[in-house]
Parts: structure tokens; C-alpha cells; sequence
């Protein structure tokens, strides 16, 4: 049995945090104590009338059902989850919306809907694997979950690490040829697989997620393109921020969902990454911008840490403005 499985339990934590005998399947997931909406472009409210937003949370391989609330970014929600389920914060890879699969299209992001119910995958098996790089390009996608863990989202078929039949969908990529990559953005690790030598052998130190006896099936290559996944239901959603308070804005609208679903696919197919917050605040960053160059200025300011090609760039502003015609664009 995987270490984890059995766990001391902190009465005193769970008769504050844990609903007693709470099935899944008919709750709401994030309940409102204050309803107040702030739009997307306004600042946020002082704290004292900031809405106050309860949600219901579990651990993937079973638990109890918790509630946690008071996290205006990723890495403060896991330290609450990790307070309510008696973990450390760094026992949790990553966390998913409505559903306790590693689904990687139900990733938590930037943004978690009002009514959403938060599943969180932690640590389960270590393992090492020798990959020999026959191909320039190793056929995986990266994501991280915001909090210093860059891990596997798609794996593509045929490719090179298709064929390592240990690696899977959800895996955290913990070392690289012995070097210790905790604490690294996904875009940063995506170079350095990229920048693997060719026809060589290199190692890989993975963490997999713990899976509940019902999740035990043949690993997945990532979850296919999904046309209805809108995390963002019901009243609104919670857009969690790296910097200042979490705030709440309404359910993202048509454009916002086109515009951001296009430019994460640009990010996948340029740098190898999926992150549909930072998808997210590139629309944001874009949607009044008059000319690239105009937009380009504004990434750099915004987003400065990341040095994006220019092409790219030139792509993004391409996609926004069509995501605002209803144009529809086709990637090779």
C-alpha cells in the first residue's frame, strides 16, 4: 500500500472543516456567504465587503468532505486544503474541478467556478525512468499547477515517450538528469527537455498522483479537446491572482472563452506548455491593444519573466482578434 493511504486524524480539524457523511454527488460546491460581482476590468473591493466563498473539497483517492474559504491565490488554497485534510502543502500535486479523475481538461486554474467542487491529487509513487531522445522532440506537453510543480499533461501518440510505458498523464517531473526542477515554471522545464541532445539517453525522477482502487486502468494520453468544459459556472467565478486579492467577476464570456482557448493552444504549440490562466491574462492584456507592437509592449510589462518569441507574439494578437470577429482558426 502506497505511504499516505493511512492517516492520523486531527479530531479537533476535522469537526471544524469536514462535513459528516456528504455525498458528492448532490452539494454545491462553492457557496456564497456575501454575493457581490466585481467585473473583470474594475479594481477589487476593500476586504471588508470582498465576498466571503465557501467551497467543498475532497482528496482524489477518497476522503472525507471538507470546506475551506480565506485563499486569494494557488498556493494559499493548497495550504488550506492541506490544514483541513491534516497534510503538508507539498503532499499536493495538483487539484481538479468536479471530478476526482486526472482529467487534465478539469485542471484548476486561475479560476474556479462558484458552484465548483475541488478534488486535490497528492503524492502517491516515486519512480526513475531512463529515456533514450531518438527525436528532437519528445511528444509531451507541460503544465504546472502554480504552486513549484511542473508535471505531464499530454503525452502525444507515437512519440517518443509514448513508447516509455511508465510515464503517464499527471506525473510530476521531479528531476532531470539528477538535477532537482521543484520550483520551476512550465515554460522553463519545456527548454530543458527541448534542449536534451539528441540520441542520448537521459533520466527522469517522476512523483504519479494517488489513485483510488476504482482509478487503477491503463494510463491515459491526456484528455481530448472538449467543446462544453466550462469550469466557470453557475453565478460567476473566483479568479485567483498571483499578485492581490483573489476577486470575483462573472462567468467569462463567449469572446474571453475563444480567445483564451486559442491562445492556449499557441502556447502548446510554440513552447510545449498548456496554461490557460496565463492564456487568460494575455486576452486580458490584448483585447484593447490597437497594434501588435502596442501588444507586445504591454506582454513585456505584464509578463516580462517569460521573453516570448516574436512570432508568437505576432500569433496571439492574430487569434484575439479573430476570437473578437467569431473568426475560427486552424493551427497546422
Amino acid at each position: 500500500m502506497p505511504l499516505g493511504l493511512r492517516r492520523k486524524k486531527n479530531k479537533s480539524r476535522e469537526s471544524s472543516n469536514l462535513v459528516e457523511n456528504e455525498e458528492v454527488g448532490g452539494h454545491t460546491g462553492g457557496r456564497s456567504v456575501k454575493s457581490t460581482v466585481n467585473g473583470a476590468g474594475l479594481p477589487p473591493p476593500p476586504a471588508n465587503l470582498r465576498p466571503k466563498l465557501e467551497f467543498h473539497t475532497q482528496l482524489a483517492h477518497g476522503s472525507p468532505t471538507g470546506r475551506i474559504e480565506g485563499f486569494n491565490n494557488v498556493k494559499e488554497l493548497y495550504g488550506k486544503i492541506a490544514e483541513t485534510f491534516n497534510l503538508s502543502q507539498p503532499e499536493i500535486l495538483f487539484c481538479t474541478l468536479n471530478t476526482h479523475k486526472i482529467d487534465m481538461e478539469k485542471l484548476l486554474g486561475g479560476q474556479i467556478g462558484l458552484e465548483d467542487f475541488i478534488f486535490a491529487h497528492i503524492k502517491a509513487i516515486k519512480k526513475e525512468v531512463e529515456v533514450f531522445k531518438s527525436e528532437d522532440a519528445l511528444g509531451l506537453t507541460i503544465t504546472d499547477n502554480g504552486a513549484g510543480y511542473a508535471f505531464i499533461k499530454r503525452i502525444k501518440e507515437g512519440s517518443v515517450v509514448d513508447k516509455v510505458k511508465v510515464i503517464s498523464v499527471g506525473d510530476h517531473i521531479e528531476c532531470i538528469n539528477g538535477k532537482n526542477i521543484v520550483g520551476s515554471r512550465h515554460y522553463e522545464v519545456a527548454r530543458m527537455l527541448k534542449e536534451l541532445p539528441k540520441d542520448q539517453k537521459f533520466t527522469l525522477k517522476l512523483v504519479e498522483p494517488m489513485k483510488a482502487f476504482e482509478m487503477l486502468e491503463p494510463r491515459s494520453k491526456g484528455a481530448k479537446e472538449a467543446s462544453d468544459n466550462k469550469m466557470g459556472t453557475g453565478r460567476g467565478t473566483l479568479r485567483l491572482r498571483s499578485r492581490g486579492p483573489a476577486t470575483v467577476e462573472e462567468v467569462p464570456t463567449e469572446f474571453e472563452e475563444r480567445a483564451v482557448k486559442k491562445v492556449d493552444d499557441l502556447l502548446e504549440t510554440y513552447m510545449g506548455i498548456r496554461d490557460t490562466e496565463l492564456a487568460a491574462t494575455m486576452v486580458e492584456v490584448g483585447r484593447d491593444k490597437k497594434n501588435p507592437d502596442e501588444f507586445a509592449m504591454a506582454l513585456d510589462e505584464a509578463l516580462g519573466d517569460f521573453a516570448f518569441p516574436d512570432e508568437f507574439v505576432f500569433d496571439v494578437w492574430g487569434a484575439i482578434g479573430d476570437a473578437k470577429q467569431g473568426h475560427v482558426l486552424t493551427f497546422p
